[in-house]
């Protein structure tokens, strides 16, 4: 049998034109078939199921011709003397409790055409922002019925204000907001910066939000065997020239490589990449690269491309200060995909 030539990671550098940032705010391939007849709730966590029935009211309500100017309340009709309702649901959840399949089940519960339905996670949107500018992006998805936002997190005040400003534009236009995140929105941004200073936006964005609390396990790992142990870096060499499609790097190259390439490619980067093989796993050295490196597994975990490695296991990626940091969600969070995705590579090693 002739052996494939792997492809590196590390020889892409893609550009991504800006209608394309547009045309692909949809969810992502791993969630492109899922609905919520298909989300199983933990019956032991009521909580999961009672989401189920608040999400799908929402997306029931959305129906009917976008709301503009004072017609925009029309979504949560409300007695004149009662404050002023929220304009959308924020999921609120430990990783692995199906926040994305089921904030992606509202996109697709939702009656509307995709063009006007976005999805995206706030990394993407924030990075759409950057390509279109603040003016053209609230231009374009003024338009839209619904908004979803995955994994929504504020890195930096810079962040804060600018994303608090487009959603308050967007909810004047009428689009109803959804979001997930493992932090509740009045404590966003806790740990990582000084958020008393921006406690104003932080409220702001609070307010466009009805919280809605998902308890529950990571249902990545609920019942199933441990991680699979890394293998030797010969198999992972021999798997990769096994496996057409496959990419072949060595780990600490491909973290200086994603410093050179803008988190808002890094999807690009792993355009028609059936599986990704990574040589000598070790910690990773800094703040900056293992947060490069949390949206890298988030695309590897969208786009459900298995992940073969050698050296370390993927849960001693991280120091102990950064799982005890501001940050050790997103963290727990890559560890949860990168086992999954290590699990689904275990095939392509010959036994």
């Amino acid at each position: 049998m002739t052996e494939a030539v792997p492809l590196s990671l590390c020889a892409r550098e893609p550009r991504v034109p800006a209608d394309r940032l547009v045309a692909e705010m949809v969810p992502p391939p791993r969630f492109d078939s899922v609905r919520f007849e298909t989300y199983v709730p933990d019956r032991n966590q009521p909580s999961q199921a009672e989401a189920v029935t608040v999400l799908s009211s929402f997306a029931a309500g959305l129906g009917g011709a976008h709301a503009t100017g004072s017609g925009r309340r029309r979504w949560f009709t409300r007695k004149p003397a009662a404050p002023a309702a929220p304009r959308g649901v924020y999921l609120d959840g430990g990783y692995g409790v199906g926040k994305t399949h089921l904030l992606a089940s509202l996109w697709h519960a939702t009656p509307a055409e995709p063009s006007l339905k976005a999805f995206g996670t706030f990394v993407e949107l924030t990075n759409l922002v950057g390509a279109l500018g603040f003016q053209q992006t609230v231009k374009t998805l003024s338009g839209h019925r619904l908004l979803c936002i995955d994994e929504f997190e504020l890195d930096d005040p810079g962040d804060t204000v600018l994303v608090s400003t487009l959603l308050g534009k967007l909810v004047e236009a009428g689009v109803a907001l959804a979001a997930t995140s493992n932090t509740l929105p009045g404590k966003l941004g806790e740990g990582r910066f000084a958020a008393a200073d921006f406690l104003r936006e932080i409220q702001g964005l609070s307010a466009h939000f009805r919280p809605l609390r998902i308890d529950g396990e990571d249902y990545r790992h609920r019942g199933l065997p441990e991680a699979p142990a890394p293998f030797s870096d010969e198999q992972v060499t021999r798997a990769s020239h096994a496996t057409g499609g496959a990419s072949l790097d060595d780990f600490p190259q491909l973290l200086e490589h994603l410093a050179r390439v803008h988190p808002s490619r890094y999807g690009a980067l792993t355009d028609g990449v059936r599986a990704v093989c990574l040589t000598d796993v070790r910690p990773v050295p800094d703040q900056s690269t293992a947060l490069r490196l949390v949206v890298l597994a988030d695309r590897l975990y969208d786009r459900e491309v298995p992940v073969l490695a050698s050296g370390l296991p993927f849960d001693r990626l991280f120091s102990d200060e950064m799982l005890q940091g501001g940050y050790r969600k997103k963290y727990f969070r890559a560890i949860s995909r990168l086992t999954a995705l290590a699990r689904d590579a275990k095939g392509l090693v010959e036994q």
